[in-house]
């Protein structure tokens, strides 16, 4: 294998961010399991394993890295600190047209940048290779879970991210009397089975959803439902999976069956613009809309979940929703509103887990290909961009890199 070096990004994301694509110990395992690959890391000093600990482990810190062949971060480098022509990894969030990163995408093309995404990291059944949700879904429901002790005076619990792990975290949720609520957690994904985890550690019961709606006073209880259960064919047709992804369109919500005897409601699912709101906002003035808290993790703003209607940040999470007024207020403010808790990146709540376990999925299944042989292609099917041209798979994004 020829001599190929990585350069490692601090990462230049606002809000701060203090991941890390590949911690100190597994750095130096990179270079150990690929021979010829070199591994060195740019200096921060808000990342969460401290520059020490790379150097401890043998590897090697450089402010400039000009001369790596990859720069691997986490989420959109900051547009100045984008270097002309070289190869980038990173979570960009452009190729869904979203407004707010198309200069990013416009400096990429103009710079005649390779940029390869990891959310299109997939492999011959299209099935995503490496992701955080699981991690977004532990981080938001123990969030959920957090804001119903602040809403009721229940108790008070440490934020995540003042917790050195996630194993701190969870210490918290040992033989708390969380009082009576039901909690109902919406999608099937990986961010629903990161939050059914952290909601496990809880010790209370978890029924199906017929159960959940024939006893809606049973209490403390957990419940999840599929998209099965919350949406339904406008034609009355039996709710067909596959037929619902390709035509979210021709179905409608029926939500409300939960939500009348829901309190704290944990949105951990997909949702297409094209389908069904779980509600419409004026439905949260009736009488019958019981949920007093949101822990919305997929955080679509003005999405599925109305009341979500911008992100929040690690260190601001909360703002109270007046269901009545349609309007926002400071969080735990008024017993009727609604809280909302919508940070877009929870996973950057456990920085240390989080990047341990992402790391080791990229270098099981990620670097053989970017750094070997590529046969199936995962590599090309995930670059947005070559040399600041369009790849054939996202050809799609010319009118929007353009502008138009």
């Amino acid at each position: 294998m020829r001599h190929i070096k990585i350069g490692i990004l601090r990462e230049t994301r606002t809000p701060p961010d203090r991941r890390v694509a590949i911690p100190p110990a597994l750095a130096a395992e990179v270079t150990k399991r690929f021979p010829g690959v070199e591994v060195i890391v740019q200096p921060s000093q808000n990342r969460c394993f401290p520059d020490e600990e790379f150097i401890a482990a043998g590897v090697s810190l450089q402010e400039d890295l000009s001369d790596c062949d990859w720069l691997i971060g986490v989420k959109e480098v900051h547009i100045p600190a984008l270097l002309d022509g070289k190869k980038y990894l990173f979570f960009a969030h452009v190729a869904k047209k979203q407004s707010y990163n198309r200069l990013l995408l416009q400096e990429i093309a103009r710079k005649k940048i390779t940029l390869v995404d990891y959310e299109y990291l997939k492999d011959e059944n299209n099935l995503r290779l490496i992701a955080f949700g699981r991690w977004a879904g532990i981080v938001g429901a123990f969030n959920g879970i957090l804001a119903w002790g602040l809403k009721t005076g229940q108790y008070h619990l440490t934020p995540a991210h003042l917790c050195h792990n996630r194993a701190e975290m969870e210490k918290q949720l040992e033989n708390l009397d969380i009082g009576k609520v039901r909690i109902l957690v919406t999608g099937g994904g990986r961010v629903a089975m990161g939050a059914m985890e952290t909601l496990g550690k809880l010790g209370i019961p978890e029924v199906t959803p017929d159960e959940y709606l024939k006893d809606s006073n049973r209490s403390p209880v957990i419940c999840r439902i599929d998209p099965w259960h919350y949406a339904i064919n406008k034609n009355g047709e039996p709710f067909d999976y596959d037929h619902f992804c390709k035509n979210p369109w021709e179905y409608q919500s029926c939500f409300n069956q939960f939500g009348s005897s829901t309190d704290l409601l944990i949105g951990a699912h997909f949702w297409d613009p094209a389908s069904p709101k779980l509600w419409q906002p004026e439905e949260m003035k009736s009488e019958d809309f019981k949920i007093r808290l949101i822990a919305d993790i997929s955080c679509d703003i003005n999405g599925s979940v109305p009341s979500t209607i911008r992100a929040t940040t690690i260190d601001d999470p909360f703002y109270d929703w007046d269901r009545f007024n349609l309007k926002e207020l400071p969080p735990f403010s008024h017993p009727e509103a609604v809280t909302v808790m919508s940070i877009d990146n929870l996973p950057g709540e456990l920085p240390r887990d989080a990047s341990e376990a992402f790391s080791r999925v990229l270098i099981e299944k990620v670097f053989p290909c970017l750094l070997g042989d590529d046969p199936c292609h995962v590599i090309d099917r995930a670059t947005i961009t070559r040399d600041g041209h369009l790849n054939e798979p996202f050809l799609y994004l010319d009118s929007f890199l353009k502008g138009e």
